[in-house]
């Protein structure tokens, strides 16, 4: 395990954004995206972070960026630090192994969240009024039962707190009828595939979010893609119907905080050993299963 990096300091390079996780460099048309050990849950970051959570998130996007080639255009130039500007290779002990170089977009401001299966926050919403993001659906449904097909449910995109689910007809007045549709088709296939090939190598992926920009019209995958981080994993052998399900993602950090009298806002509380250590081992747990 190497050290946790709870951020990355590069001051021949510009800082452009540092998020909740990724602190994001400007390199002309292009980004330097570095995935930090930083972790956050209820849009709270916690103070201490989880052992290479970082490189496992870039490893696992760039493996997915790779297979996904085909579906939809992507962002992606290269994880390779020899790649990387001049001016970055003084921090490449900070950089290597936790940064992709990407082309630059606009960014669509409008997360694309797939569902396969009733769970979380969906689950709560259906229980209380038979609805998921607002949208009706058949009664007796059970808690982790998988959809006849998945469900897109978008949300607006927040740099700051809170995420908003939307329904589809606002997000088709917020970007249009075409680019919906588009977004619409791109995510769910992204996701059957994903979900299909995961499947396989022991997980299932409940649900998930991408993001997307556009270059020059063209609609492009960036940000991450199915990782813990933005997905919920579960293991294949232990799923069974009727129930909460372990995950491989940072459920175990939420249930532990729901264990606190906490009011979810920051400061996020300090996370004791055995819950990163925990964390660490779910992350490591997807990461072999997915790429070995």
């Amino acid at each position: 395990m190497s050290a946790i990096v709870l951020e990355t300091h590069c001051p021949n390079l510009k800082l452009r954004h540092r998020g909740k996780v990724r602190d994001v460099y400007e390199d002309g048309d292009r980004l330097l995206i570095a995935a930090t050990d930083r972790i956050s849950a209820f849009d709270v970051v916690m103070p201490n972070g989880i052992p290479d959570k970082g490189k496992m998130l870039t490893s696992i996007s760039a493996f997915w960026f790779d297979r996904m080639d085909g579906v939809v255009p992507h962002h992606l130039i290269s994880t390779n630090a020899d790649d990387f500007p001049q001016n970055a290779q003084p921090y490449r002990d900070q950089l290597e192994g936790r940064t992709m170089l990407v082309r630059k977009t606009n960014r669509i401001d409008v997360e694309c969240v797939v569902r396969g299966y009733i769970t979380g926050s969906a689950w709560s919403e259906y229980r209380k009024q038979g609805t998921v993001c607002g949208e009706k659906l058949p009664a007796g449904l059970r808690e982790s039962e998988k959809f006849p097909t998945p469900l897109f449910t978008p949300a607006t995109k927040a740099d700051e707190g809170h995420d908003e689910n939307i329904s589809i007809d606002t997000m088709r007045e917020l970007v249009g009828d075409d680019l919906t549709d588009e977004l619409i088709e791109a995510s769910v296939t992204l996701y059957e595939r994903g979900a299909a090939f995961a499947r396989e190598r022991g997980i299932l992926i409940a649900d998930t979010k991408f993001e997307f920009g556009l270059v020059d019209g063209e609609i492009m995958l960036i940000d991450e893609i199915l990782t813990p981080d933005s997905s919920r994993f579960w293991p294949l052998d232990e799923y069974e119907v009727g129930r909460s399900q372990r995950s491989f993602d940072k459920q175990f950090v939420r249930d532990y905080l729901n264990t606190l009298d906490w009011n979810k806002q920051p400061p996020g509380p300090e996370l004791p050993t055995e819950v990163v250590e925990g964390t660490a081992r779910r992350y490591r747990e997807a990461y072999e299963l997915l790429i070995g």
